[in-house]
């Protein structure tokens, strides 16, 4: 059975071999994008882009949600001094409710990806988590990707430590509905909390409509 350090070996390869494969040898500007917030009832949604080098290394990278909060803190300080360069997006609740939550997180990968072109170029491959979005010309989409390509993976942990990090400063102003704990998302507490006291201007109405329907009956 392999041990944890091959393991994370192993992984290592995985992530940054896609890389090297793209890259051939050309020294590119390979642009890995995800998202976290997505399905969260507060809060932003939060978009990171990042370009990372293939040498040095980074390891342990790995889809965010797969990390513990220490490691992705940790990881994160690491892609910060890493990185060629990055960037990171958050749309507010009323944006989100505005322009709905599937344009909103391809707006966002658009605005991630122009704020990297400002600092390094064009891209010239822009690798996205999930589906087509044609947020750029050379996009690919990678389902799964935060966990196949270090650059996405890079990308989900700098988003997620950053829209963590809000959450726990929001909860301070509005810490009936346990954000420090739930970073937005519905659990038990926050569905209660927000069927006893409504709607906070961080809540995205769009997403509450049925809960709140719910606490009227």
């Amino acid at each position: 059975m392999a041990s944890r350090a091959e393991k994370t070996a192993e992984l290592d390869q995985a992530l940054y071999g896609f890389l090297e494969e793209l890259d051939a040898g050309r020294t590119l500007n390979i642009i890995g994008i995800d998202e976290v917030g997505r399905g969260s009832l507060s809060g932003p949604l939060t978009l990171a882009a990042v370009c990372l080098p293939l040498a040095p290394r980074i390891s342990g990278l790995n889809d965010s949600k797969k990390l513990s909060a220490l490691r992705r803190e940790e990881l994160s300080e690491q892609i910060l001094k890493t990185a060629r360069a990055y960037s990171i997006i958050d749309f507010e609740a009323s944006v989100i409710d505005s322009l709905g939550i599937g344009e909103a997180v391809r707006i966002g990968m658009k605005r991630a990806v122009e704020a990297l072109v400002a600092q390094i170029g064009e891209p010239d491959i822009v690798l996205i988590d999930g589906k087509p979005l044609h947020v750029h010309p050379r996009e690919q989409a990678i389902v799964k990707g935060d966990g196949k390509v270090a650059s996405i993976a890079a990308a989900s942990i700098l988003a997620k430590v950053h829209r963590d990090a809000l959450m726990v400063e929001y909860a301070k102003d509005y810490p009936l509905y346990d954000w420090h704990s739930n970073k937005g998302y519905g659990s038990a507490t926050h569905i209660a909390a927000l069927q006893q006291h409504g709607l906070t201007p961080l809540h995205r109405r769009s997403f509450c409509r049925g809960i709140l329907q719910e606490s009227l009956f």
